[in-house]
């Protein structure tokens, strides 16, 4: 037998060293290095090439469109770029729980026109039979494997000669190739890459599930981020129904799409329009609660920002925030006491972006503010007022993308009066909802609180 060979391989970027490094000198990344045993020394191996070998003048290569698959579902078609190309490997990665394989099986359910193959490392074939009666739907054409063996799983492919094959997950099936346990680093890539290979050669598309970290990262080398065509990440709060399909990587399609599923006892619900299930019908008279007009993907949403203010039990203020950037709330609180003139020193500020959502765009900042002073002051804000714009450090209210589309959704949902940057261009006047251009943080707050009241607020903080 062929002696066996230790070497030691960084999870982050893939480098490998003879010994165990605490720091990995190629990323810098800390505490990532681990032993990784093969049974030989590698050896030359000749792949099959799927391009070309020699160089072509660009304007001498035919453009073809790349064959798709209608999945079934509009929202994991926008996330795909229109649907799932044949001959992709996906990579559906979203923290334990939060439903990547009732996604991928449901999917699978509703395409009752093709063949299809299910194989899973992690359940057996009650387990799945089970899942698939809860889910209301039992298709002749879904075939279901429980194996933890590559080898055997394409090779049951290959007889059967599905359409689209889902492997739950990666982490828990290996090959015979590698002489190292089931989910090490070694055996992840080794079989991310017979996959990609087989799905080439066959022009089959595969959907691979992955795991992630603590830290919210796919789980395994970087390098299996690099060898699949799409990312797909599937987050959500498991206390919360709603669940957000997002691409982070997608060589057929743009990474900007966004697909909102509800989390029902029967399965995943497409969300068709998520403004109005993320807006409370409640809040009317309420402090702290603003509604901002946000863009996700391509999507417009409305979006309920909550903030509590209260004075500090301690000698250091607490500054929190659920599905918003901690550090750009700190800048916010920053301009408002500078600019504005609201001291927050000695004061809690609790942040939360309503329906368990993590919103990163920028032009919410208009709304955060309005929450937190809204909060402090313990006045509500008017109902049927919403804001988008995003705010810069010398407290002016910055330009937005997309203006008219986060107006359109605002008048469609009811309200009557959004606050947006002043000087953007906007193409038609002919609507049912007030437009009110604001150059200032302070010019904006004006208009929404009694001046009086400000002024003895203020002096209270």
């Amino acid at each position: 037998m062929a002696r066996p060979i230790i070497q030691y391989v960084c999870s982050s970027c893939g480098a490998k060293a003879p010994q165990m490094l605490g720091r990995c000198p190629v990323c810098g990344e800390w505490g990532t290095y681990s032993e990784e045993v093969t049974a030989s020394a590698p050896s030359k191996v000749s792949f099959m090439s799927r391009f070309n070998g020699q160089p072509q003048r660009i304007q001498d290569i035919e453009a073809q469109s790349e064959e798709r698959i209608d999945m079934h579902c509009g929202e994991l078609n926008r996330v795909l770029g229109g649907g799932l190309v044949k001959g992709s490997l996906v990579l559906l990665g979203g923290e334990p729980g939060i439903g990547k394989s009732t996604l991928a099986l449901q999917v699978l359910m509703q395409l009752k026109e093709k063949k299809t193959l299910y194989a899973s490392g992690e359940e057996s074939l009650k387990q799945l039979k089970l899942r698939a009666e809860r889910l209301a739907g039992n298709p002749d054409n879904l075939f279901i494997i429980s194996d933890t063996s590559l080898d055997n799983i394409l090779q049951q492919a290959a007889n059967l000669q599905p359409d689209i094959v889902v492997v739950d997950s990666i982490q828990t099936v290996g090959t015979q190739q590698v002489e190292s346990s089931i989910g090490s680093l070694s055996q992840v890539r080794e079989c991310a890459a017979r996959i990609l290979q087989f799905a080439k050669e066959k022009n089959i598309p595969f959907i691979i599930v992955g795991h992630i970290t603590k830290e919210g990262s796919l789980a395994g080398p970087k390098v299996l981020e690099h060898i699949v065509d799409t990312v797909l990440q599937f987050e959500g709060d498991q206390h919360y129904m709603y669940r957000i399909l997002r691409a982070q990587k997608n060589r057929f399609g743009s990474t900007s799409e966004l697909g909102i599923f509800e989390m029902q006892q029967d399965g995943l619900r497409e969300v068709s329009n998520p403004s109005e299930l993320l807006l409370s019908a409640n809040r009317e008279g309420l402090s702290g609660i603003a509604i901002a007009s946000a863009i996700e993907g391509i999507r417009p949403l409305m979006i309920e920002v909550q903030a509590l203010v209260s004075s500090a039990a301690y000698g250091t203020p607490q500054r929190s925030s659920t599905g918003f950037d901690g550090r750009r709330l700190n800048m916010l609180l920053a301009v408002l006491e500078k600019r504005v003139g609201f001291r927050l020193l000695q004061k809690d500020v609790f942040l939360n972006i309503a329906g368990g959502l993590r919103v990163n765009d920028p032009a919410i900042d208009l709304a955060v503010l309005a929450a937190v002073l809204s909060s402090n002051m313990d006045m509500a804000l008017p109902a049927d007022t919403c804001f988008t714009g995003e705010v810069g450090l010398a407290g002016e209210i910055r330009p937005v993308n997309r203006l008219e589309q986060r107006i359109q959704e605002a008048e469609k949902l009811g309200f009557k009066r959004i606050l947006i940057p002043a000087g953007q261009q906007l193409k038609s006047d002919n609507r049912h909802i007030s437009v009110v251009p604001v150059r200032r943080v302070a010019e904006a707050f004006r208009l929404l609180f009694d001046v009086t009241k400000s002024k003895n607020n203020n002096q209270d903080t």
